[in-house]
């Protein structure tokens, strides 16, 4: 794809969905259930408007963020998402290429297919996000083989203790692991740049794809018809094992999946260095409420903590929300999927420009010039009236 003709995230979503057999887009793009918390995390950016400062000098702007000591060029980062490797030929490390050409954050997701050594080349500074099972003897060795390939950050993915009803996926014959179903083998066979440019290419050159980093050891393949699931064990996690692993591991430590003031004030009480505020993109609970939404109380729950928010972005305007609303940071997943899609290393390199190039123009129009001086006081709710939006505004002015 031309990557010109892509003048936003919706661009790349259309080209994703053209280039991806049903079963894949449907994955990336979908949700749990009735999606109402898709939908939700969409709705609630809708409902902040900005309150712009004219008469600023905004001749020259600054988004870089600075994150656990490393400063990053833009308030993005790509959050983790499984079997990239199905969106475009080696998704995994055309992902880790476009964020540090961008200088931003990628989270490597456990679902991945490519070893987390081989990415770790590719971007050193990569960040790794478990699915952890509460089983020590399990846990212990995997937090070895990835301090050895030198992550300095761990996430802990704490919202999946079992797998969700994505009904849409099983309309289109996809699971995971992928079972050869009808619906799944047309669907590749009627997409023959898919089949051609990314299936094909995969088993060529690389042979089956593996789950890689789940544990210490290799996963199985993903396609296969062996029965058992690899969520297993962590019906059991409980803030018990997240405090044997901050004891353990020596670097940066996060979890992600809160929505509760409460639970983000006890990670902070246990040592953690941060969490992201995710209703994982409305892939699990569905009904759970939007990221955004639940981003106020927590920021203000557990000063001192970096909170970092995951869901729904799909434009500059929805990082900044997010910024004013106190995230230090906003991930994307699904955008990222699209330019992965679309156009491999580059069209994830694209997604990330759009957003970096909407924020810039976007900190100008708002009267911004650097995205630190962010705050609440650039915001008003939508259905509230002009005047209490003028009051807040005045109040909260420094």
């Amino acid at each position: 794809m031309d990557m010109t003709r892509a003048l936003s995230i919706a661009d790349l979503q259309r080209a994703a969905r053209r280039r991806l057999p049903p079963g894949i887009y449907g994955y990336v793009h979908g949700g749990s259930e009735d999606q109402a918390s898709v939908r939700a995390n969409r709705a609630a950016y809708a409902g902040w408007r900005f309150l712009p400062r004219p008469l600023v000098n905004v001749a020259q702007r600054r988004q870089a963020v600075t994150l656990f000591g490393r400063e990053y060029a833009s308030p993005l980062g790509i959050s983790p998402m499984g079997v990239a490797g199905l969106c475009g030929y080696e998704g995994d490390l055309a992902l880790a290429r476009a964020a540090r050409a961008a200088n931003v954050p990628f989270v490597l997701s456990a679902a991945s297919t490519t070893p987390l050594e081989r990415v770790a080349e590719v971007y050193p500074e990569m960040w790794y996000q478990g699915y952890l099972p509460a089983r020590t003897e399990v846990v212990a060795p995997l937090l070895r083989r990835v301090a050895a390939a030198g992550v300095q950050v761990l996430v802990v993915t704490v919202d999946v203790p079992i797998a969700s009803a994505r009904e849409n996926e099983l309309r289109n014959g996809f699971s995971i692991p992928l079972r050869l179903s009808p619906r799944l083998v047309w669907g590749g066979l009627s997409h023959p740049r898919w089949l051609a440019g990314t299936c094909l290419r995969t088993l060529l050159r690389r042979g089956m794809p593996h789950f890689e980093n789940f544990t210490a050891e290799r996963g199985g393949p993903i396609v296969t018809a062996a029965k058992g699931d690899h969520r297993a064990g962590r019906a059991a996690m409980t803030w018990d094992e997240i405090a044997w692993i901050r004891e353990r591991w020596h670097g940066r430590l996060l979890v992600k999946g809160v929505l509760r003031a409460e639970d983000a004030v006890r990670a902070h009480a246990l040592g953690l260095d941060g969490v992201f505020v995710s209703n994982h993109g409305g892939r699990q609970l569905d009904g759970a409420v939007a990221a955004l939404d639940a981003l106020p109380a927590i920021v203000a729950a557990a000063p001192g903590l970096t909170v970092l928010l995951d869901g729904g972005v799909r434009r500059g305007t929805d990082v900044l929300k997010a910024l004013a609303l106190g995230a230090r940071a906003a991930f994307i997943g699904r955008p990222a999927m699209y330019g992965l899609a679309a156009g491999g290393t580059g069209g994830v390199a694209h997604a990330l420009s759009l957003l970096a190039r909407e924020i810039d123009v976007d900190l100008a129009l708002l009267g911004c010039p650097d995205v630190r001086g962010l705050g609440p006081q650039y915001l008003c709710r939508g259905g509230e009236p002009a005047a209490h939006c003028r009051k807040t505004e005045i109040e909260e002015m420094p």
